[in-house]
């Protein structure tokens, strides 16, 4: 992992979140399938017409380890972009995750994978293979533009992307964040109840 991966998977969603402006969040619907799962590498972006599949196999082996393929179904949640055997093959040669605005399926197998997906849910339907999709082209995923190479955090939380080229200035402002919230809960909390009031006073009083 870069240097920039490695602070982006010690750092909360939501710190990477108020860095930002909030203005990358993806949808709250698109959930990841473990609470455990936490997320943070470079996009392989892939587009998919309705109820298709096949370009997701593309873009795995297209990925490198780490990557995470953010996968646009259009919303879809009749048919799988992916079910246990294809994930077992993206988990395999080192993909990091799958974030989907459509659904998975053979959820039990996945969990038991280990690998984590953000879905919008799952399915017992299987996608098509009639072709026509694309990968590592812009695409728009959750109400977000992704652009091949973005970063893609996600967590229990939620899921953000991060322009790549906004990359370092997100992580500097995150920790930053972090130490603030750090500093205030101490100070919050340091004489219990009388410095409860205290906070609580000054926040009002703004």
């Amino acid at each position: 992992m870069t240097k920039v991966e490695v602070s982006f998977k010690h750092l909360p969603t939501t710190a990477i979140s108020d860095a930002t402006g909030g203005h990358t969040n993806l949808r709250s619907e698109i959930k990841p399938l473990a609470d455990h799962f936490k997320i943070a590498g470079r996009a392989i972006t892939v587009r998919l017409p309705d109820g298709e599949n096949g370009a997701v196999l593309e873009a795995i082996r297209a990925a490198n380890e780490g990557d995470i393929l953010v996968i646009d179904a259009k919303g879809n949640t009749n048919r799988a972009v992916a079910g246990d055997f294809v994930i077992s093959l993206a988990k395999g040669i080192g993909v990091q995750g799958f974030v989907v605005d459509g659904v998975i399926r053979d959820i039990a197998a996945i969990r038991e994978l280990d690998f984590p997906v953000f879905s919008l849910g799952t399915t017992v339907a299987a996608g098509n293979k009639n072709g026509g999709g694309q990968v590592n082209v812009p695409i728009a995923i959750g109400g977000v533009t992704v652009q091949p190479g973005d970063y893609i955090i996600g967590d229990i939380d939620g899921v953000i992307v991060v322009p790549q080229e906004d990359a370092e200035c997100v992580v500097n402002a995150a920790e930053v964040k972090v130490k603030k919230d750090k500093t205030r809960e101490q100070d919050a909390h340091k004489d219990g109840k009388e410095s409860i009031i205290a906070y609580l006073d000054k926040v009002l009083a703004k």
